[in-house]
């Protein structure tokens, strides 16, 4: 199984997911909550109260795939609710990964001339 993120979608569930639950649990938090289509190609990732576990489940042509992140000593940068995230790119799971939280950094401003 080789995944490559860069023919995928990627959402973010922002806030708090119970990481007791398994595919059949954040499967219907996908249909049900993000009222996203479960079997498109995407990755949608969770994350735990804490901030120190991030699941992600994805459909790969004949099942589900579910993967699990945990960090001893850091914490995830997560959003907490969904102003501030959805969907993201693959670069920026990449970041998300290695614990940059691209949430916060600066964003452009754009100005306009008023006469």
């Amino acid at each position: 199984m080789i995944l490559n993120v860069e023919q995928l979608e990627i959402y973010v569930r922002p806030g708090k997911t119970d990481m007791r639950k398994q595919i059949n649990g954040l499967s219907a938090i996908v249909q049900e909550d993000m009222e996203l289509n479960l079997f498109s190609p995407s990755l949608f990732l969770f994350c735990n109260r804490e901030r120190r576990i991030l699941k992600a489940i994805y459909w790969d042509k004949n099942g589900f795939c579910q993967w699990l992140k945990k960090l001893e000593k850091d914490r995830f940068p997560w959003p907490k609710d969904e102003i501030e995230a959805l969907e993201i790119s693959h670069e920026q799971l990449n970041l998300l990964l290695q614990g940059i939280d691209f949430w916060k950094a600066h964003k452009t401003l754009n100005y306009c001339e008023v006469l």
